[in-house]
């Protein structure tokens, strides 16, 4: 009777491991065939990739001006946007980092870049002065609330951030690439899981 009762839990456990193995399989045909992401759109302008490995969830960018400034731009996606039941495209979490030549000291802009009425965007979150990349600490006033800013002053901080090259292609290929490095390391995930589930 022993026999039959494990040869039992064994045709339940295999079976229940086929519905899942045909569960990841239905999944891994839908995101390949679904890949919304997959023709890069914007571009970089003067900036080059620095960092950007498959096995993280962010990017980073740098820039060095004629003038000697350096910029660097990291992004990752941020959390999705949901309307009632419907899930939008998540945000990116965008920093800006500005030095300029011969100075200790950095401007940091946190920024969140979004698509709204098929355009994307960015808008400033918080503006930093920081004294030196040291003065990364939470005790050190780092500036004002962004949105306790004069309009105006808004205004022109986003101006300044244009001038530098954060202009709507770069906000449109950091959005699109992530959502996309995203997609591919889900599939990447899922088809782990189908390997290890064959194996069983």
């Amino acid at each position: 009777m022993s026999k039959v009762a494990t040869l039992l839990r064994k045709g339940k456990k295999a079976l229940g491991d086929l519905e899942l193995l045909k569960s990841l399989q239905a999944e891994i045909r839908f995101e390949l065939s679904n890949d919304l992401y997959k023709n890069e759109i914007g571009s970089l302008g003067d900036f080059v990739i620095d960092w950007n490995s498959p096995h993280s969830k962010d990017i980073v960018m740098r820039k060095k001006c004629e003038s000697g400034e350096e910029i660097a731009v990291s992004a990752l996606l941020g959390e999705g946007t949901f309307v009632e039941d419907n899930m939008y495209p998540k945000e990116a979490d965008m920093k800006v980092c500005i030095k300029k030549n011969g100075l200790r000291s950095i401007l940091q802009f946190d920024c969140k870049v979004l698509e709204a009425q098929n355009k994307i965007d960015f808008h400033i979150q918080n503006a930093y002065y920081l004294k030196s990349a040291a003065d990364l600490g939470s005790s050190v006033y780092k500036g004002p609330v962004f949105s306790d800013l004069d309009p105006a002053l808004q205004q022109e901080l986003k101006q300044y951030l244009i001038s530098r090259g954060i202009k709507n292609n770069l906000t449109a290929y950091i959005l699109h690439h992530i959502h996309h490095k995203e997609q591919d390391q889900y599939i990447k995930w899922l088809q782990k899981l189908e390997a290890m589930v064959t194996l069983s």
